[in-house]
């Protein structure tokens, strides 16, 4: 009976996936998933499964061909339109809502979007420590007892000094019979790794491609959250000058102005270069615009600035243009022209909500 419950709840488990996967695309797309952590749990409505079986009407009614009428006549008001405003009696679609942390709607996104596992450069570099049961003591804390061991113990002194009766096997335990877990702590080096979100708050950027931004920028982070649990996020926001902010300024500001787009990588270069210099860092700048810059001259700038400091120092270099109507749209042509056989550079060009889930495809494709 175990195994047959176990073996239904996989199945069921297995169904319910694929269900959230069809519709894994417009999840992704909604903005009220924002500032969650990885652990918190979001209730996915899906469709009751139900066996499918027969259902039978009224006898009066008659069946399929019967009643007034000849072939070809069309069908009334009141046969064909049952809507009419008022009360029904039918059955109603029933939806049932099945908790999924935002860690395994990451790792179904990886798996639709055919995402290969991130290739850490360097050794692992940070160390932290876990908790390993490594054996059993008669003595410790209450909170690590194990009961099994216990009730084992206390059996064996029954049976050795001739109080156990199997036809009242009722075991009682003392306080010599205890046993608790031991444990020490266990050295866990993890691969350290940062993500910096740069994002363009000038005018020609409103509200809509602001949204795309933050839900584009808030799956890339869960899903390399997945591969890094060390991960550190820093947010820039950028007019004709940069800035860093916290999250909560990232995903919420609302700003104006005209746009140099080399002050936030100037800004990004001095953040890596102060605070994760050294091979051992796996840095990975995203940067999101309209593609609208102030000058050629500072797109020239952009360009010396990715080629001399940035992408030596980075694993991967992503650059979102998202597009507005106030925008020129012309920066990813430069970036394309410069580095558009690069390893470690990633363009995606973002024409609404729905190209979100192609460009998270073009930026971590490639697995670096």
């Amino acid at each position: 009976m175990s195994l047959k419950i176990k073996q239904d709840h996989a199945r069921f488990r297995a169904i319910v996936r694929g269900r959230i996967k069809q519709n894994l695309k417009q999840y992704v797309q909604q903005g009220e998933l924002i500032g969650r952590q990885g652990k918190d749990l979001v209730s996915i409505p899906v469709p009751t499964i139900e066996v499918p079986r027969f259902r039978f009407g009224e006898r009066q009614q008659g069946g399929v061909g019967q009643g007034d009428g000849s072939p070809g006549d069309p069908l009334s008001q009141s046969q064909g339109d049952e809507g009419g405003g008022r009360a029904g009696q039918a059955e109603g679609q029933h939806l049932l809502e099945v908790d999924v942390s935002l860690d395994e709607l990451a790792d179904l996104m990886g798996e639709e979007l055919e995402l290969p596992r991130i290739q850490p450069r360097g050794r692992e570099r940070v160390v932290t420590t876990r908790i390993k049961y490594t054996g059993v003591s008669p003595s410790g804390p209450e909170s690590l007892r194990h009961f099994k061991r216990t009730y084992k113990q206390a059996l064996r002194r029954q049976l050795a000094a001739g109080t156990y009766d199997r036809a009242r096997p009722v075991i009682v335990p003392v306080r010599e019979d205890r046993r608790y877990r031991t444990w020490k702590e266990v050295p866990r080096p993890e691969t350290n790794a940062v993500v910096v979100y740069m994002m363009d708050v000038s005018g020609s950027m409103g509200d809509e491609q602001k949204e795309i931004v933050r839900t584009e920028s808030f799956w890339i982070d869960t899903w390399l959250r997945r591969h890094y649990p060390g991960l550190e996020s820093r947010y820039l926001v950028h007019d004709a000058v940069a800035r860093e902010v916290d999250r909560e300024t990232f995903f919420h500001t609302r700003e104006s102005g005209g746009t140099m787009i080399s002050s936030a990588y100037k800004l990004c270069q001095e953040i890596v270069e102060t605070d994760y210099a050294g091979a051992q860092w796996n840095v990975y700048p995203f940067h999101f615009s309209d593609g609208d810059n102030w000058s050629a001259d500072d797109t020239r700038l952009c360009v010396d600035l990715l080629r001399d400091r940035l992408l030596p120092a980075v694993n991967l270099f992503c650059y979102g243009q998202v597009d507005s109507p106030y925008g020129s749209g012309q920066f990813v042509k430069d970036l394309r022209e410069q580095f558009g056989d690069a390893e470690n550079v990633a363009l995606s060009e973002i024409a609404n909500k729905e190209a979100i889930y192609g460009s998270i495809k073009a930026f971590l494709g490639k697995g670096r």
